[in-house]
């Protein structure tokens, strides 16, 4: 009988986590974006499920630089963002989830609006869901950065 109930409770807690787990390895949500040379936030990015199942991710906020300054239109930008405005660009298109790996996602494409470059993007969201790890890369991932974005609650700072 102490076995059965020792085992009841063993199964409870795995099924507690299993939850937290499956919760934690959505990247729909809020996120800060921080330079990593810099330290410097830049902008809030919101992720959000498409209807083909990939996922986009668009400015909601951007931060004001060390000089105070907002830069408003991507102008560096190529085509079809050259000078668009940054509020509401789609920085991250075509993220998908990777079969393979848990709370990994891949084949990714991230314009970093600041500078105008366009990279190949990959991700991995951190077991407690708090950081997501953006690797931008051109040809292969190890030609890249990883810069972190961390979770916020709402678009405005």
């Amino acid at each position: 009988m102490n076995n059965r109930i020792w085992m009841q409770c063993i199964i409870g807690l795995i099924a507690c986590f299993s939850c937290i787990l499956t919760y934690a390895s959505s990247i729909e949500g809020y996120w800060r974006s921080i330079d990593d040379r810099t330290g410097e936030q830049l902008t809030i990015i919101e992720i959000r499920k498409a209807l083909d199942n990939t996922y986009r991710g668009k400015i909601v906020y951007i931060y004001p630089n060390a000089q105070g300054v907002v830069v408003t239109h991507c102008t560096n930008c190529p085509a079809p963002y050259t000078g668009k405005p940054r509020m509401g660009l789609d920085v991250l298109t075509g993220l998908i989830e990777d079969p393979l790996k848990p709370n990994n996602f891949i084949n990714g494409r991230i314009v970093e609006s600041k500078t105008g470059k366009v990279y190949k993007g990959k991700a991995r969201l951190t077991a407690d869901g708090k950081r997501l790890h953006m690797r931008g890369y051109v040809g292969i991932s190890a030609l890249g950065r990883t810069v972190v974005w961390i979770r916020t609650d709402s678009a405005n700072p």
